[in-house]
């Protein structure tokens, strides 16, 4: 299991550079199709490095995005858990009131 936030970007980062490669992608050609610079392939590979939008560009140019769907799913484990997270829905969906002028 991973510790600590710089070992997750590593880990990131040296699986993205797996699936550049198992595509035959030179570091070039990836941030071409994803509209950044070899520069932010290269931190992103070696340290995971970059911020949120150049990852989604890196993720979406190796046509990854369906796997980032369940990352931040709520995870239902109990009937409890359930119930909380469909009252958490219904809430969602209100609007909130306006406040009554002053």
């Amino acid at each position: 299991m991973l510790a600590t936030q710089d070992e997750i970007l590593f880990e990131l980062g040296q699986r993205l550079r797996q699936q550049r490669l198992a595509q035959g992608l030179r570091q070039a050609d990836l941030a071409a199709m994803a509209n950044v610079s070899v520069g932010t392939i290269k931190a992103v590979e070696a340290r995971g490095a970059s911020s949120m939008e150049s990852w989604i560009r890196v993720v979406c140019a190796l046509g990854l995005q369906a796997d980032l769907r369940p990352l931040f799913e709520l995870k239902r484990q109990s009937i409890a858990q359930m119930t909380i997270a469909s009252e958490v829905a219904v809430r969602a969906r209100q609007r909130v009131r306006k406040r009554p002028s002053r």
